[in-house]
């Protein structure tokens, strides 16, 4: 009886530390994938926002000249009218622009969507209600 014990106990030690080494490997591949979704989003704001910078400055200019021009060829029939005709299509352009960044940053992907499914599948693998 008491070689029985040691080999029982040695086989239970052993399916413990083949189960540690298996949640070992899982907590490590989803922080893995945890990084690596955070350095995508990462990447991605940083390049929405070069974009962004690039494209209000040359909107900025462009928009400056040609108010320019307009009231330059206005100047002695309807300055005025051509002036607040350009006022109204800023101020129009500009709702316009918040708007629809308004409604991206509401409808941006999920963070994390990627780790949280997989943590969803291994929760229900494990057996546990999601």
């Amino acid at each position: 009886m008491s070689e029985e014990t040691p080999e029982g106990s040695k086989g239970l030690f052993d399916s413990l530390k083949g189960l540690a080494a298996s949640l070992i490997t899982i907590v490590h591949t989803r922080i893995d994938l945890l990084s690596m979704d955070l350095e995508e989003e990462r990447e991605r704001l940083l390049s929405v926002l070069v974009l962004m910078l690039v494209a209000l400055f040359c909107l900025s200019v462009g928009v400056l000249l040609l108010a320019i021009l307009v009231a330059i060829a206005f100047w002695d029939s309807h300055r005025l009218l051509a002036l607040g005709g350009l006022t109204g299509i800023f101020l129009a352009g500009g709702a316009v622009a918040f708007g629809v960044a308004r409604y991206k940053l509401k409808t941006k992907p999920k963070l994390f969507a990627a780790s949280l499914a997989e943590l969803s599948k291994d929760r229900q693998q494990l057996g546990h209600p999601s």
